[in-house]
């Protein structure tokens, strides 16, 4: 995802994945916020941001990844127990029922 932050004045990329944190992740993101400098960004703007959303990972080795790039990314987690509230769970559909209806 591509975001403009007005207050700082820099675009940000955001990379969600849907699993843990991987060392190679960090090659991608940088080189998506190289691109987004290299082509959107214009005098004034202040250099690209990138945030990677993970799953989950290890604090330690995210760091590490993080010390050895260049490009200011930072590393973040999600869990998705917290963002349905749990009198929803039970309204929607299963995956199997959606499924079932995309294939009717």
């Amino acid at each position: 995802m591509l975001f403009y932050n007005i207050t700082l004045h820099c675009y940000v990329v955001i990379e969600v994945k849907i699993r843990a944190f991987e060392p190679g992740d960090m090659g991608q993101i940088g080189t998506y916020v190289a691109a987004v400098d290299g082509i959107l960004r214009k005098d004034g703007d202040a250099p690209t941001v990138g945030l990677l959303v993970c799953k989950n990972k290890d604090n330690v080795l995210a760091q590490y990844a993080v010390n050895s790039s260049n490009a200011p990314v930072g590393i973040s987690e999600y869990e998705l127990s917290d963002l349905m509230p749990e009198n929803f769970k039970g309204t929607l559909p299963s995956i199997e029922e959606i499924e079932r209806e995309l294939k009717e």
